[in-house]
């Protein structure tokens, strides 16, 4: 006699762990947004922020060592914060599946935690993705540091880490849109990555997956592409699918050479077979044999005549530098607008880049980061180059 086992028993758990204030205004904006089926956490050192979040679970950390006054920009105070509370921290995180930490690199508590969030998340065995931001360019070299320390030290403990830099920010948005428009749009693109991953798992779709298969995926993968394209219309499928591989924010990246890549297809109660067949070939065509690529859909019922793919590439473990390198995060674009044409590099301060970056700014293969040499030499060159 066959039994069917409890499905409530195998749904993963999973959470979603935002660290400091770019942390905690990651979830806030998941949470408003109606993220579904996962668990908000929200640690912070600044009691006020804390005490405003939306997360159902709040942790106060180092509330001895910064009086809930903050880490005053500093990594060391963010780790010794967390170490004092590292107790209940465990608690909090306790049989998880699956957890995401998001974060913003750079200032105390955020930088300074989130590693140690996640080596808590490694040592209860739940798979572990970072998401986080890294500093503009005009924050300062010292910040910069900062950041690239916290993303070595996250590097350590996570399975997968996908970088937002905020400098792409600057591509992405008109000269006068207000700073907290701005950064409300990376809180968005924390969000598709997050939801890219939970929704496949937790609702119900014309093609799910389980959570062993985001494992597979995932596991010990280190460095990440997150790509979200969104189309409507006639080849919607196959447009959605270019827009996710191809972003302003990053220039002549590809996912080929990766080791697995995730792929979500969200659509309304119009999709189709057809849809999911167009969307997948062409991630098949861009990811090449050699990579384990496994995807699902999902039936969003907001969504009319619309469809939304979002790739996640996983596996790029040979990039040199964390800061500004290629391991980040793509956003989403839109089949009917063309305002994102400007090319990225062009709009950074190169000298500044360089005393922020050092050695780290060079050029390193096929997924580095452009060096300022490489700058005016067209695209097409540099990869006969390399």
């Amino acid at each position: 006699m066959l039994e069917f086992a409890d499905q409530k028993n195998q749904v993963a758990r999973i959470r979603v762990v935002g660290v400091g204030g770019a942390g905690g205004n990651a979830v806030n904006r998941m949470i408003e947004d109606g993220l579904t089926g996962v668990d908000f956490i929200n640690i912070n050192t600044d009691l006020q922020a804390l005490d405003q979040n939306k997360a159902p679970c709040r942790l106060q950390i180092g509330k001895n060592l910064t009086k809930g006054l903050g880490a005053g920009g500093d990594p060391d105070v963010g780790r010794k914060a967390i170490e004092e509370n590292k107790d209940a921290v465990i608690e909090s995180l306790s049989d998880s599946d699956m957890i995401f930490i998001a974060a913003g690199m750079g200032g105390g508590t955020g930088t300074g935690a989130a590693p140690v969030v996640a080596e808590i998340a490694r040592d209860l065995g739940a798979l572990t993705v970072g998401v986080v931001t890294t500093p503009f360019i005009f924050e300062g070299v010292k910040r910069a540091a900062k950041a690239e320390q916290g993303i070595r030290a996250l590097k350590e403990y996570v399975d997968t880490l996908i970088i937002v830099p905020n400098q792409r920010l600057i591509s992405l948005v008109d000269k006068n849109t207000p700073l907290e428009m701005a950064f409300r749009i990376a809180d968005e693109i924390l969000l598709h990555a997050t939801r890219g991953i939970s929704d496949l798992i937790n609702i119900p779709g014309l093609i799910n997956l389980d959570f062993a298969d985001v494992r597979t995926i995932m596991s010990q993968m280190g460095d990440a592409l997150m790509g979200s394209g969104l189309a409507s219309g006639e080849d919607r499928a196959q447009e959605a699918a270019k827009n996710a591989l191809s972003s302003p924010m990053i220039d002549d990246v590809s996912i080929m050479g990766a080791q697995g890549v995730l792929v979500n297809i969200t659509g309304g109660k119009d999709l189709s077979l057809n849809d999911i067949n167009e969307a997948t070939t062409i991630i098949y065509e861009a990811a090449g044999s050699e990579a384990n690529v496994i995807f699902g859909a999902v039936i969003d019922g907001s969504m009319n005549a619309e469809i939304r793919v979002t790739v996640i590439a996983t596996g790029f473990k040979h990039t040199k530098s964390c800061v500004g390198s290629q391991s980040v995060c793509r956003t989403e674009k839109t089949v009917q607008t063309n305002a994102y044409n400007e090319p990225l590099f062009e709009k950074w301060d190169h000298e500044l880049l360089e005393q922020v970056m050092g050695e780290t700014a060079g050029h390193d293969g096929s997924y580095a980061f452009i060096s300022r040499d490489d700058l005016n030499i067209p695209a097409f060159i540099r990869r006969q180059k390399e």
